[in-house]
């Protein structure tokens, strides 16, 4: 080219150099590899580095070049990334030779979100099972794609002395890896080998460490002999067992003093559990993705069972309709269910919390084998670190879209985004599964799963979970907010370290709606018609609320409909025995508790006798609203559930009666409506029918799907009796009942067909795991109002 057409063509596309700063989920992630490929591919000079606020990048070229390499920056970005946001700054030209990769830069603010755990990827599965391979049965084969992040992270920038592997030095294989930019294990921080990463041990009470042997193949062993065995995972230890062997299953239900409360299952693939579940794309997709959560399947309900498919032990999940099922989502899960040519062992694991009911997950191995020294056989632990304490989630699908039941391993501490800036604030949930948020800006931080408040240890979780996502979020609350609840663990804590900050009260089912408000992006400008269904939430009024129609933006809400009271007799008594609440029904619609009666018939005489006189002289008898607690009463009164041994029990076990009811009725019974402001829905019909149905001689499945009928017709009727009203057409669905899919679908279908706008939760749970983000939302207005 002559000089002057090469004078002609730089002055056409000239030399240019910007900043670009490239915030979200970007470190640890094989984000900087992958800039470096794109410059050199562009052939850019310049350089990329980690910083507290995200990676920086600083490149050089001609112009077209240069915006190119802008334009492809996050639409082309390595699968784990996420990219919230990219902003570019116009530099003077500085020429350089290269693109280089530069060491991390520390201080500053930290603005940058670490990853999510996720689970092993397809390459580091294929090096596992490579007898070539040196990472060959290495127990922690990870890359830039997968593998342990959130749970190990102790500080940013995401590097690995700031992580639980910063006392592993690599060896020179490994460094090689992690410094060669075309690598897959590029700036991976896990990264190790055999040898130079951390070590398996198999721990047998009175053998000691089983030196000389793999601890896999142990371990193996052991539960096919019917251990129940402590494994050491990524955000806390499990407990296993052979999930065939129904012996071990009992045991360690026993021990665990889990009542009936169902297992999850671990399996070696999709194709082990489809023969007992349902099991649709979406299904499919959740148990075979990077999050790998545990889901709930529905149980198929004639199983049939081909030559050598896993039978699961009947203690598994007793009267549960659904069966929770996650596949491997570390290498030693992959060792312990077997790789192709291992001998035959457990293909269908128990893999539950290593705790006992009601306490956080064990993380430390000395704690660990303390704590679980009555409920374990043995232990299979490693000397890695975790930093962090994450328990699996848990999913279901409901009409085809992810319905979370449990956010935390695998989405925590993804933010979820706000559909209005907030200043900063801490917002500490309820005190039943427990998870608390922290917010700034348009981003909401919600905490992994703590648990239920009423725990030392879970309080003592809590506060070094706030501790730590303060840490590494950057996020320094200027206010808090709590539950109104005067007794709730949760916001007393808030009190005491309130240090001079606003301290926030918001009510229980204005703080649920709002959650699912701010989920769907809903600015509050228009009111929802908001439909808060669960257990036990504080009313204004002192009565225990749960069965709440309410008008609600962020500012207010107004309550223009509940469940007619009735007494709560005992409390929590009455929570962990069903029949004592349909009792309490039965007399306050006037319905005479006849011996004939499942509910009568559960109740010891004496206990009867001292509820009688209870109920005459309302003592201990806190008026309740709770929709929980009516189908704790319809569950006893059919008998189908009369004792609780865990949440929700009596009302999972309903749902799965109903699911069995055969085709073709449509009864549903009849609530009455009375008063107008507020509107009292009376279930005293309902209850009528049902005694006379059940005297009849209908089955309990039948009385089951009329009553979630009569539910999802009265959730219609107050629905559109709130339009007529108000002119509101968005209905939320929130509260823990809507975790039942029969009801949230029914409803659901019903209302979309009138013309509503249905709301349902999708990225928090629409119980008390996803109460933070609504008091957030509604404390963030008051505070600004303020």
């Amino acid at each position: 080219m002559s000089a002057p057409a090469q004078a002609a063509a730089v002055a056409a596309d000239p030399p240019s150099r910007r900043r670009v700063v490239v915030r979200g989920v970007v470190q640890g992630v094989g984000f900087r590899p992958y800039v470096y490929g794109l410059a050199t591919e562009l052939a850019l000079v310049g350089h990329v580095t980690n910083t507290p606020e995200g990676v920086v990048a600083e490149v050089e070229g001609s112009a077209s070049a240069v915006a190119r390499f802008c334009d492809r920056l996050a639409v082309q970005a390595p699968p784990l990334a996420r990219v919230e946001s990219v902003h570019h700054q116009e530099l003077p030209a500085a020429g350089g030779e290269a693109f280089t990769i530069l060491a991390s830069r520390t201080g500053g603010p930290a603005r940058t979100l670490v990853s999510p755990d996720t689970a092993t990827c397809a390459d580091c599965l294929a090096e596992l099972a490579d007898p070539a391979d040196r990472r060959f049965r290495h127990p922690f084969v990870n890359c830039t794609h997968c593998g342990p992040r959130f749970t190990i992270v102790t500080g940013v920038p995401y590097d690995r002395a700031n992580t639980t592997m910063a006392g592993f030095p690599m060896c020179p294989d490994c460094a090689r890896e992690y410094g060669d930019p075309a690598d897959r294990r590029f700036h991976a921080q896990p990264v190790a080998c055999p040898a130079c990463g951390p070590r398996l041990r198999l721990i047998v009470p009175g053998a000691g460490s089983a030196a000389g042997t793999d601890p896999v193949t142990e371990a193996r062993a052991l539960l096919a002999r019917g251990a129940i065995l402590a494994v050491k995972g990524l955000g806390g230890y499990h407990l296993a067992c052979d999930a065939t062997d129904d012996t071990a299953v009992r045991l360690l239900r026993r021990r665990k003093a889990r009542g009936d409360k169902p297992f999850a299952l671990m399996a070696r693939s999709a194709g082990e559990i489809e023969h007992l579940v349902r099991l649709g794309a979406e299904e499919r997709n959740l148990l075979e993705g990077a999050v790998r959560p545990v889901v709930l399947l529905r149980r198929r309900p004639d199983p049939s069972y081909p030559a050598g498919a896993a039978r699961p032990a009947e203690a598994v999940a007793p009267g549960s309709p659904d069966l929770g099922v996650m596949l491997p989502y570390t290498p030693v899960h992959h060792l312990l269910l077997g790789l192709p040519g291992d001998p035959v062992g457990p293909r269908v694991l128990v893999m539950t919390s290593g705790n006992l009911s009601g306490e956080p997950i064990v993380t430390d191995d000395a704690e660990a084998l303390e704590r679980l020294a009555h409920l374990a056989d043995a232990w299979l632990t490693h000397d890695r670190p975790i930093h962090v304490p994450c328990d699996d989630s848990v999913v279901r699908v409901c009409d085809g879209e992810p319905l979370l039941i449990r956010r935390s391993r695998g989405y925590a501490p993804l933010p979820v985004a706000l559909p209005l800036p907030v200043l900063p604030a801490l917002a500490v949930g309820g005190d039943l599964k427990n998870a608390f948020c922290l917010g700034e800006g348009r981003r909401a931080w919600l905490s992994a799963h703590i648990g239920d408040m009423d725990d030392l240890e879970t309080q003592g979780a809590f506060e070094r979970a706030v501790r730590q996502l303060e840490s590494i979020t950057g996020v320094r609350p200027k206010s808090l907010a709590g539950d109104r609840h005067p007794g709730y663990r949760s916001a007393g804590w808030a009190d005491r370290n309130a240090a001079g900050r606003t301290v926030v009260r918001v009510q229980h089912h204005h703080a649920h709606i709002a959650a699912a408000m701010a989920e769907h992006g809903l600015d509050g400008t228009r009111p929802v018609i908001g439909v808060a269904f669960d257990g036990t939430g504080h009313g204004d009024d002192g009565a225990v609320w749960g069965g709440e129609f309410l008008l609600a933006d962020y500012d207010r809400f107004t309550r223009f409909g509940h469940l007619a009271y009735v007494p709560l007799p005992g409390g929590d008594t009455a929570v962990r025995r069903p029949y004592r609440m349909a009792l309490a029904q039965l007399r306050t619609a006037g319905l005479a508790r006849s011996a004939d009666l499942a509910c009568t018939a559960a109740c010891p005489p004496d206990e009867l006798r001292l509820l009688e006189r209870q109920l005459e002289r309302d003592l201990n008898c806190v008026p309740t609203s709770s929709m929980g607690r009516l189908f704790d009463a319809v569950s006893s009164l059919a008998g189908v559930c009369h004792v609780a041994g865990y949440e929700a029990q009596a009302a999972v076990e309903l749902e799965a009666a109903a699911l069995r009811a055969p085709a073709g009725d449509t009864v549903a019974y009849p609530f009455e409506l009375r008063g107008g402001d507020p509107v009292r829905a009376e279930p005293a019909p309902v209850f009528a029918a049902i005694v006379a149905d059940l005297r009849a001689g209908v089955e309990p499945a039948l009385v089951a799907a009329r009553f979630h009928r009569a539910v999802t017709a009265l959730v219609r009727r107050m629905c559109l009796s709130a339009r007529e009203r108000y002119g509101l057409d968005t209905v939320a669905l929130t509260g823990g009942v809507f975790a039942n899919t029969l009801l949230s679908s029914s409803c659901s279908a019903d209302l979309r067909e009138d013309g509503f706008t249905v709301l349902r939760h999708r990225l928090v749970p629409p119980s008390d795991g996803g109460l933070a983000l609504g008091q957030l939302m509604v404390a963030a207005r008051k505070t600004t109002h303020d």
